[in-house]
């Protein structure tokens, strides 16, 4: 039994489909909208790396050639959510009308996800990559599609254990065909992905793509793929500013973090195990950065009041000439749909590029939109920009355009070390 791969697209196609696993939450609905609205010129590209002046010649595709799917486990209808998150205060109400009949094409396009159906019969997990599969190729035909990039923004996962089946593709093919259940589900769509023909990019924290015998799939199916962990509050302040301690010899002693967050985000954070996978990348930054033990933790607490909203509060403690110490503090509140959506659609937009390019595996060069930046232990931001700048101008075979091909970056030739399954 295997799988069935996408059809090819037509040759005349340009437009790019946008798969989003957790394609009714916050996040993916602010994606929905604002890729909308900035088609129907209705908004501003505020927040959109993709649109600064840097990245004015790299060739990629226009907001009006992205069609929206996905998959989801809840039946609230995109309309209605983007209703309730107009309502918070998460985007304007005006546009709801001039960007209804985008939601409700989007709507059209969205599948139970894993755990929403009964797979039922034999098969386990192979038989749900045969459905996802399914599904990609039909929504690919459909829309007459040049591509699909799926996109996980689902809710986190507790970390996943190293399985033997993990450590090649050949051992996870045997696993799966039969009927072993290895995989988190962030994983399972990543299979799928790759298994369709599609990049995949993971914006949570969760295992997704970054086993090793799915960067070996990805290099073999010869699709792109980027992750983990999307940087949009804390952890983007953390980047831009620990430089700065190094870089003026301030010895950081201390540096302790505490989140509040409500919504879906702060509900599934509730859950130790998932805010674990959580707290691993975003404290992993600091001490990437400076090079020595950092003393702190960062904490997350679910407010469920604060709704689509977020606040983190650092406190760092450092020490300066003869031994002198000091604190700095701040303070960052903002909206986490806001801050990501538009991030979701530079990354759909720079691993369709990629694609075009003929680039395949891992791409280290969009480590920039990562608190876990898999393929370099790079996480100083500027140094990042600099890097996905380099790339995404770069004439294709050119060294900066080819970097990624083989699944590695400069720092190391794989997954991020610290990859469930990968080496030690």
């Amino acid at each position: 039994m295997s799988a069935p791969h996408a059809p090819s697209a037509p040759a005349d196609s340009t437009n790019v489909g946008i798969w989003i696993v957790g394609a009714r939450g916050s996040v993916a609905t602010t994606v929905a909208v604002g890729a909308a609205a900035l088609a129907g010129k209705l908004a501003s590209p505020t927040g959109c790396v993709t649109e600064l002046p840097f990245f004015r010649d790299a060739e990629l595709p226009h907001p009006t050639e992205l069609v929206f799917g996905g998959h989801d486990m809840v039946g609230v209808p995109l309309t209605k959510r983007a209703a309730q998150l107009a309502d918070a205060g998460v985007f304007p109400a005006h546009l709801l009308p001039q960007v209804e009949d985008a939601l409700r094409a989007a709507e059209q396009e969205i599948r139970p996800g894993i755990g929403a159906v009964e797979e039922g019969g034999e098969g386990g997990q192979w038989a749900t990559v045969s459905r996802l599969v399914a599904d990609l190729a039909s929504f690919r035909e459909r829309n007459a599609l040049e591509q699909v990039v799926v996109v996980n923004l689902a809710s986190t996962e507790a970390p996943v254990e190293p399985r033997t089946a993990h450590r090649s593709l050949a051992e996870l093919r045997a696993a799966l065909e039969s009927g072993a259940e290895v995989l988190p589900p962030s994983a399972l769509y990543a299979y799928a992905a790759f298994e369709a023909g599609c990049g995949y990019v993971n914006f949570t924290p969760s295992a997704g793509a970054s086993l090793p015998a799915l960067d070996e799939f990805a290099r073999e199916a010869g699709v792109p793929y980027a992750g983990r962990d999307g940087k949009t509050g804390e952890t983007l302040v953390k980047t831009a500013l620990a430089p700065m301690f190094l870089h003026r010899a301030l010895r950081v002693r201390a540096w302790s973090g505490t989140n509040l967050l409500g919504g879906g985000d702060g509900a599934t954070l509730a859950d130790p195990d998932a805010a674990r996978s959580k707290t691993e990348t975003k404290a992993r930054a600091v001490q990437d950065i400076l090079g020595h033990p950092v003393e702190g933790l960062v904490h997350i607490d679910n407010v469920p009041e604060m709704t689509e909203w977020k606040t983190a509060w650092d406190h760092v403690l450092f020490e300066g000439f003869l031994g002198n110490r000091m604190t700095f503090q701040f303070t960052w509140q903002g909206c986490d749909s806001a801050l990501a959506a538009p991030l979701v659609l530079d990354l759909v937009r720079l691993v369709a590029m990629a694609r075009r390019r003929g680039e395949t595996g891992l791409l280290p060069a969009l480590g920039f939109f990562f608190k876990e930046p898999m393929g370099s232990r790079e996480h100083d931001l500027t140094r990042q920009f600099d890097t996905l700048v380099a790339w995404a101008t770069a004439a294709p075979g050119t060294e900066a355009g080819t970097e990624s091909a083989a699944g590695g970056g400069a720092d190391d030739g794989g997954p991020h070390p610290s990859a469930p399954g990968g080496a030690a």
